[in-house]
C-alpha cells in the first residue's frame, strides 16, 4: 500500500472506530455477566471479532445486531469450550481471556497467529498461577499456545513492577471469582478501564490513589450484570487523521466522539507541547467516560523530551508521535519505552528502520529512540511485521513526505481501523493499493 504526498490540504470532519480497549472490555464482560448486555459503538476490527467468537465459545449468545450494535447474553460465568480459542492478533484480548477464564471450573486452551505466538505471555499467568490457575505451556515457554485449567482460585496483593492494564485487569477479573479480597498496587496509573467498566456490571471496585499510582481492591464473590455500554471513539485510531492534519499544509480535521480518559491523552498532550493547533469541543460523558470532539490544524511542531511516566497513556502512540516528529524542528526525546519492543512487533526497531529508510534521523536506544525532524525524504518501501500502527503510522508519514512511502502486508490496519483508506481518503488523502 502506498501514500503519495497530497497538495491540497486534508479537511473534513469524520468519526473514531470504537475504542479498542473498550470493545475487548465490553464483550468479556458481557460474557461473563449473567442477562443481556446491548453495545453500540463496537469496534468490528478483527481483533475484537476475534474476541467475540472467543467469548461465544465460553457459553455467551453473541449477536451483531447492525453497524457498531451488538447484543450479549451471558450465562453468569464461563464454560469450557469446545475447541481451541484462537485469539488471532489480539494480545489484549487473550490475556484478559485468560484473567476472565481463570476464575472458573474449567480448561482452555488459547493459541493466536504468528504474530500473538511471539508475545510473552508470563507477565499475566505468573499472577494468575499465583492465585491458583494452572497453565500447560503447549508451544514455547511463555508463549501460546498454552492450556489453563481455572477455578478454585484464591486471592492475592499484587504490585506492578509496570503500568499495565492488561495485567492489573486480568488479576481484576480472576479476583472476581477468588476467595477473599484481590488487590492490586501500581506504581504508576495505567488505564482504568477495566475499574471503572466493572462498576457498569455492578460490581464494587475500589481504586485509592497511592503515591503516583493507584490501590485497587475488589472482594471475590462479586456476579456481573448485564447493562447498556456505549463504546467511544478510539484515541489511538484518532490520532491517525488528526496527525495528517498536523503535517499536511493548510489542513483542518476534525475527529468526533474521542474518549477523553486521562490515561490516554498523553499524545495530544505531547502535540500541544510540541506546537500542536489542537482544540476539543462539545466535551461530554458517554459510557462512563469523558469524550469529545477534536480538532487539529496544520502547525509548525517543535521537538520536545517526552516525560518518561506518560508512556502508560500513550503506549501505543508512539509509532504515530514519531511519525509527526519526524516534521518538527529539532529532537524529539522519547525514552522509557522498551515495552514497544513486546507489542505486535518491536516497535523501536521497525519505526528506526522506516523512518531512517525515508531519510529522517533517527538515534535508536534499548529503552527508546530519537527523532530528529526536517524534510522526509520519503521514497521508500517499508516492512511492517504484520503490525497495523507500524503501517498506518508510515502511511501517514508519506502524504506530506518529497516522495510516496509503501508499506508491506498492510492488511493488519483491519485488526485496529477498518476503512482506515476510505476514511483518511475521504479527507483528501492519497492512499492506494
Amino acid at each position: 500500500m502506498t501514500a503519495r504526498p497530497v497538495s491540497a490540504p486534508l479537511k473534513g470532519a469524520v468519526r473514531a472506530p470504537g475504542d479498542k480497549s473498550m470493545s475487548h472490555r465490553a464483550l468479556i464482560f458481557g460474557g461473563m455477566a449473567g442477562g443481556v448486555t446491548e453495545i453500540e459503538g463496537l469496534l468490528e476490527g478483527d481483533d475484537i471479532l476475534a474476541t467475540a467468537r472467543a467469548v461465544e465459545a465460553f457459553g455467551a449468545t453473541v449477536e451483531r445486531l447492525g453497524e457498531g450494535r451488538w447484543r450479549v447474553t451471558g450465562q453468569g460465568g464461563f464454560r469450557s469450550p469446545g475447541a481451541i480459542i484462537d485469539c488471532g492478533n489480539a494480545g489484549t484480548g487473550v490475556r484478559l481471556l485468560m484473567g476472565a477464564a481463570a476464575g472458573y471450573d474449567l480448561s482452555a486452551t488459547f493459541d493466536g497467529d504468528a504474530s500473538l505466538r511471539k508475545r510473552p505471555m508470563k507477565r499475566v499467568t505468573g499472577p494468575l498461577a499465583e492465585m491458583g490457575a494452572r497453565f500447560d505451556w503447549n508451544g514455547a515457554d511463555d508463549r501460546v499456545p498454552l492450556t489453563l485449567h481455572g477455578g478454585g482460585l484464591t486471592a492475592i496483593e499484587y504490585v506492578q513492577t509496570v503500568a499495565s492494564a492488561q495485567i492489573k485487569s486480568a488479576i481484576l477479573l480472576a479476583g472476581l471469582n477468588a476467595t477473599g479480597e484481590t488487590v492490586v498496587v501500581e506504581p504508576e496509573k495505567s488505564r482504568d478501564h477495566t475499574e471503572r467498566m466493572l462498576r457498569a456490571f455492578g460490581a464494587t471496585v475500589d481504586v485509592v490513589e497511592e503515591g503516583e499510582g493507584w490501590r485497587i481492591r475488589l472482594k471475590g464473590g462479586q456476579t456481573l450484570s448485564g447493562t447498556h455500554v456505549a463504546v467511544p471513539g478510539d484515541p489511538s485510531s484518532a490520532a491517525f487523521p488528526l496527525a495528517a492534519a498536523l503535517i499536511v499544509p493548510g489542513s483542518e480535521v476534525t475527529v468526533e466522539g474521542v474518549m477523553l480518559n486521562p490515561q490516554r491523552t498523553g499524545l495530544f498532550d505531547t502535540w500541544i507541547e510540541m506546537g500542536a493547533d489542537l482544540t476539543i469541543s462539545n466535551r461530554r460523558v458517554s459510557g462512563g467516560e469523558d469524550v469529545g470532539d477534536i480538532t487539529a490544524r496544520y502547525s509548525a511542531l517543535k521537538g520536545v523530551v517526552v516525560p518518561e511516566d506518560r508512556a502508560a497513556s500513550m503506549i501505543d502512540e508512539y509509532p504515530i508521535l514519531a511519525a509527526t516528529a519526524a516534521y518538527a524542528e529539532g529532537r524529539t526525546v522519547m525514552r522509557g519505552v522498551g515495552e514497544m519492543r513486546v507489542k505486535e512487533s518491536d516497535r523501536i526497531a521497525l519505526m528506526v528502520a522506516g523512518l531512517s529508510a525515508c531519510g529522517v534521523v533517527v538515534e535508536e536506544e534499548a529503552e527508546g529512540f530519537i527523532v530528529t525532524g526536517g524534510p522526509v525524504k520519503g521514497g521508500a518501501t517499508v516492512a511492517t511485521a504484520h503490525d497495523h500502527r507500524i503501517a498506518m503510522s508510515h502511511l501517514i508519514l508519506g502524504l506530506a513526505a518529497e516522495q510516496p512511502v509503501s508499506v508491506l502486508d498492510p492488511e493488519m490496519i483491519a485488526t485496529s481501523f477498518p476503512g482506515f483508506v476510505e476514511l483518511m481518503n475521504g479527507l483528501g488523502a492519497d492512499i492506494n493499493g
